[in-house]
């Protein structure tokens, strides 16, 4: 079986300022993988993952997905398979039912419809009741936004979660809740894998089973936490 993603000297440079974000990257993630990164504030973790996300093109180097370079056509499809969670949700007004179902008006997912068993399964890992879903967004806590904004992203059966710290701005109670989430979704399917970048070593160590550390655009290899 290969790789779901694999980087060959990957790079990302900031040319206004000429300065390089991301030194030339190999990595590989596998399927089962709980890797975490850490790293000072600046290092290059987020670059990293947005890179790997594609929400930033590199600047040299590839990226493989399942042994297969990515072309221009296949980067929404590979898009809805490799998800990337910020640490700052963004929901649209009405409900939270309203957010939930969203996904499911756009043109690449016009063919899958909105699962209210899967996602009354999802909101009780994270400690919600059905009638959650009624909730304006707007009324909100920020630990409630990122539940959201996780399960609207877990129902659609993602291969791979790109963690941008995402649990950063959340109180312990609520950062439990995501862990929770997540734990849930890889569960699920021995053959999905994520990348969590953490600020919080604790939870790095609690949530990978590869640590791995990034300084000055540099990522270190891996360690069994």
């Amino acid at each position: 079986m290969s790789a779901l993603i694999e980087t060959r000297a990957l790079t990302r440079r900031d040319e206004r300022r000429q300065l390089a974000l991301l030194q030339p990257t190999d990595f590989t993630l596998n399927h089962g993988d709980r890797v975490s990164i850490t790293g000072s504030s600046g290092s290059g973790k987020s670059v990293f993952l947005r890179a790997l996300a594609l929400l930033d093109a590199p600047t040299s180097g590839q990226i493989l997905w399942n042994g297969q370079a990515i072309a221009n056509a296949e980067i929404p499809h590979y898009r809805s398979h490799i998800s990337y969670l910020s640490q700052r949700p963004a929901l649209l007004e009405g409900t939270v039912e309203d957010n939930l179902r969203f996904p499911f008006s756009l043109n690449t997912l016009r063919t899958r419809s909105f699962d209210l068993q899967a996602v009354t399964t999802l909101l009780g890992h994270a400690g919600k009741t059905p009638d959650f879903l009624q909730k304006n967004a707007g009324d909100l806590s920020g630990g409630e936004s990122q539940v959201v904004s996780l399960i609207r992203t877990l129902q659609l059966n993602p291969e791979v979660l790109l963690l941008d710290e995402p649990t950063a701005a959340l109180d312990p109670t609520s950062s439990r809740d995501v862990e929770a989430l997540i734990d849930a979704w890889f569960a699920g399917d021995g053959s999905r894998a994520y990348i969590w970048v953490s600020h919080d070593l604790d939870q790095a160590q609690r949530m990978s089973a590869i640590h791995l550390q990034m300084n000055a655009g540099v990522l270190n290899g891996a360690t069994q936490p």
